[in-house]
């Protein structure tokens, strides 16, 4: 139980525990669906398997009518059909499931277990060894920090067997291995996308959407309340429990995405919250920041320190789930630095790592700030089944630059498949404006100036001998590891965080695709000169 109260800000409605002789699975619950019955661990009447997950499964119902046998329901839980998807398929079930899930399944007749994540990682989730082998799961590197010799992130898209101790790949699409050939249909897309905003709306409990006033949260923002007045468990035929949509924004005062926002809420219709932090709070939140976020990445934390504010004002407002635009990113080519793409394999290679690594950056930033206090956001753009049509789309449409090499805006494709439907067409072709910047370009400024006052050039000549595991690059990333370095004990977990030249979120790989990228290397996507437009 000391493990699990490590993370009971995650689940702050309700912790159960199951023990017998070759298993414990203590679970802290957010309570979203079937909020009176679906407490966890999950037991299975008829042969005694026992599940813990932290997710949703956003297709569960459909899942139901595809079951072979009669099973003792216990619940209207959307993960109660883990239990016997698993009973009548075993691990090959898990490539059923459409949603952002964690989960550990024990068996209890063979007295083995079942771990998987899903497919991008959206949900966290460690493993870890102790000094007896003994292996040890958990949403957040916290909870196993102290008890064990080893621990690393658990894979996106993996399965883990006791019986053979070994990953599983169970995500594996062609999109991952080869150039896709797809021609992209703009009302297919924006189909795709409002059935993946439709799908995600799943909920018993008051939820909200999170506008930065950036092209994608303004589109799953508008997508959403165009669903919010009907309950989609019902298949839309009865009045949403919650019928007005609330949305929330955050900045330091006159940011340009709070102005942004604003306007986007005012054409949508939503009851919409704006969030004003000064940087000084940013800059006293950010060692509990860095616990929650459990990393040292720099655009991570300047992302995250205004969402973690911001969402302990959400909670506040009785608000338990929101809907955010992370992932569009990735899919679609929209950081400035895809401007200088070679070529459409280059491009897509970049794109398939940057999915790839969404578990260490964006999503992880998206959860654990907001998880923080209990709160919990989902990410239509990373549905299942929207990636998977996305990224079969052939790159030659997604870069910046036409058939005839003249340049264009970034996700051009998507901003057309929009275009005559969105209602603000300044928004619709709105430069891309990193969460971290469009906060207010002071935030970024003043956290440089901060942490470089706190670390000297002789410091930072010495980074590699004082930690020669994850070496800092910047005086800003030596702050932070300091601070990480101080809450995290395990030898292992420095290793769990990516360390390596960027420019505006690249890649590593990507570095190579300019000369000037050498010149300004920063996350910041304002170092991508002559591309970044200054927004006011």
């Amino acid at each position: 139980m000391a493990m699990a109260r490590t993370i009971r800000h995650r689940g702050p409605d309700w912790s159960g525990i199951y023990a017998d002789e070759k298993a414990i699975l203590a679970h802290e619950r957010l309570s979203i669906v079937d909020v009176e019955h679906g407490a966890q661990p999950l037991v299975d009447k008829s042969n005694g398997n026992v599940l813990a997950v932290n997710g949703e499964i956003y297709n569960h119902t459909e899942l139901r009518s595809e079951l072979n046998r009669e099973h003792k329901w216990q619940t209207k839980s959307d993960c109660e059909v883990l239990l016997y998807l698993y009973e009548e398929y075993g691990p090959a079930f898990i490539d059923k499931l459409n949603g952002i899930f964690a989960f550990a399944l024990y068996d209890k007749a063979k007295g083995s277990y079942l771990v998987a994540r899903d497919h991008i990682g959206i949900e966290p989730l460690y493993i870890g060894w102790d000094g007896n082998g003994v292996v040890h799961i958990a949403s957040e590197m916290k909870a196993l920090d102290k008890y064990c010799d080893k621990l690393q992130e658990f894979p996106p898209g993996h399965y883990y067997d006791s019986k053979d101790g070994r990953f599983v790949k169970w995500y594996e699409r062609r999109w991952m291995t080869e150039i896709p050939s797809a021609k992209a249909d703009l009302l297919e897309l924006r189909r795709q996308f409002e059935a993946a905003v439709h799908r995600q709306l799943m909920s018993d409990v008051p939820y909200g959407v999170l506008i930065s006033g950036g092209l994608d949260s303004s589109l799953v923002a508008f997508a959403a309340y165009k669903y919010s007045r009907q309950r989609v468990e019902s298949g839309d035929s009865e009045e949403a429990w919650w019928p007005r949509l609330h949305s929330f924004s955050v900045g330091l005062e006159g940011s340009p995405d709070m102005a942004y926002a604003r306007q986007v809420a005012a054409r949508i219709g939503t009851v919409h919250h704006e969030i004003i932090f000064t940087i000084q709070e940013g800059i006293d939140a950010l060692r509990d920041v860095i616990w929650h976020l459990e990393t040292f990445d720099t655009t991570t934390i300047r992302a995250a320190t205004p969402m973690y504010l911001m969402a302990r004002k959400i909670k506040s407002m009785g608000i338990k789930m929101v809907l955010s635009g992370e992932g569009s990113d990735e899919l679609f080519g929209g950081y400035l630095y895809f401007h200088k793409a070679p070529n459409a394999r280059e491009f897509h290679e970049e794109l398939v790592e940057k999915v790839g690594n969404l578990s260490k950056y964006d999503c992880l930033r998206a959860n654990k700030s907001t998880a923080a206090w209990g709160l919990e956001t989902r990410v239509p753009f990373l549905d299942k089944i929207f990636v998977d049509y996305v990224m079969g789309i052939s790159p030659e449409e997604k870069m910046c630059k036409d058939s005839m090499g003249r340049p264009r805006i970034e996700k051009d494709l998507l901003r057309r498949s929009f275009e005559g439907v969105f209602p603000d067409s300044s928004v619709l072709w709105r430069q891309k404006e990193q969460f971290s910047d469009g906060v207010g370009y002071g935030w970024i400024d003043q956290l440089k100036k901060f942490t470089e006052a706190h670390v000297t050039d002789k410091m930072m000549a010495s980074a590699a001998e004082r930690f020669p595991v994850q070496v800092p690059t910047s005086k800003e990333q030596y702050y932070y590891r300091t601070i990480f370095d101080e809450l995290f004990h395990s030898r292992s977990a420095a290793s769990t965080v990516p360390v390596g030249p960027s420019v505006a979120c690249s890649t590593p790989r990507a570095m190579r695709w300019s000369e000037d990228f050498a010149k300004m290397v920063d996350p910041s996507g304002r170092a991508v000169r002559g591309v970044h437009k200054q927004s006011v």
